[in-house]
């Protein structure tokens, strides 16, 4: 590669870096004079790079919006960078269109990285293991998650065609308040303005997404994140589980986080406080329920939802928070405890 033709591909990629670069910089970063520069520029041009003029005192170049990709300059850390999250992506599923994408991505920087530095790349990707298992998830279309988007930023209306977990299809309207990145999966949450409730939609069951004239006013309440969250926590499952559990809302989030479970304050008993629970402190007699409500000698009693299809891991669950708790329902989890409590007393009397 000649010397111009590198200087050439510096200048690219020093405009790639972002913002307005005088002429007097590039100068400089190139070593040759603003004459050469505009140039160099020229030559960018003529590869239908689009490299934009900036006027005023503060004036030069900068990379303007093309209509394709122009060639992109990487250095080692960045092309490294950018394999290890497309890696990561692939694993957790959070990866958009087809896994096909991600892998002849990963493969183009693969190909072109420096001999030296793809060897040492290929041993991370070789060392490199995960503790949670690969997505399994399908993947969002990366248009339809970009017109979502696009109607989040602007406030527009949206159609979508959306499959549920029947298989049932049907067309929805929304006004979108955001899009979830969650346990692998992507979803887009926002107000259905038909029946005025807030829904969640996960966007690998979306087909087809299509903007809608007008706009709609920002929704007041939580970000889009908890929205998500406790829209898992209040979804219709099999069993509805209320218990009581003494502790902090910090102690039980541990075991039972906002996607699981509904955290709320008993009446009367005031804020959660953050003080630890007290070493003597015992589970309260059922049939007294002044216990419940007196938290005078350590952290306050606080009401926990929970829907699950299944109760059989909810036991161990308690046990490990070591949390004085009741459970008001319903009697089939009172007896699972009950009976996880035996088997540890008579494997613990065991010689």
């Amino acid at each position: 590669m000649s010397r111009p033709t590198g200087r050439v591909l510096t200048l690219l990629e020093l405009l790639q870096s972002g913002g307005t670069r005088t002429i007097a910089e590039l100068a400089e970063r190139l070593g040759v004079d603003g004459r050469t520069v505009r140039r160099y520029v020229d030559h960018l041009i003529d590869l239908d790079v689009p490299v934009e003029a900036v006027r005023g005192r503060y004036g030069g170049y900068r990379l303007g919006p093309g209509h394709r990709l122009p060639p992109l300059m990487l250095g080692e850390d960045e092309a490294v960078a950018v394999l290890l999250g497309l890696v990561a992506g692939r694993r957790t599923g959070l990866t958009t269109a087809t896994a096909t994408a991600g892998e002849t991505a990963a493969a183009k920087i693969r190909r072109v990285l420096p001999r030296p530095l793809a060897a040492r790349v290929d041993a991370v990707l070789e060392s490199l293991a995960f503790t949670e298992p690969a997505g399994e998830s399908a993947a969002p279309d990366a248009g339809i998650l970009l017109t979502l988007a696009d109607a989040v930023r602007h406030r527009r209306p949206v159609a979508i065609r959306y499959t549920d977990r029947e298989g049932r299809r049907g067309d929805r309207t929304l006004h979108p308040q955001g899009v979830v990145a969650h346990a692998g999966r992507w979803y887009v949450t926002g107000r259905d303005p038909g029946i005025g409730e807030d829904r969640t939609f996960r966007l690998d069951r979306v087909t087809d997404a299509r903007l809608l004239p007008g706009s709609f006013e920002a929704i007041e309440g939580p970000d889009p994140a908890r929205r998500v969250l406790s829209g898992f926590a209040t979804a219709l499952y099999r069993h509805e589980v209320t218990l009581r559990i003494r502790g902090t809302a910090e102690q039980i989030r541990t075991r039972l986080p906002a996607s699981v479970a509904s955290v709320t304050a008993l009446p009367g008993t005031g804020p959660p406080s953050p003080a630890p629970e007290p070493a003597d402190a015992r589970e309260p007699d059922r049939s007294d329920a002044s216990d419940v409500s007196d938290a005078s000698d350590g952290p306050p009693w606080l009401r926990v939802e929970v829907r699950a299809e299944r109760l059989d891991w909810l036991p161990p669950v308690l046990a490990a928070l070591d949390l004085p708790f009741v459970v008001e329902r319903p009697d089939e989890l009172r007896e699972l405890v009950v009976a996880l409590a035996d088997r540890f007393a008579r494997r613990a009397r065991r010689a």
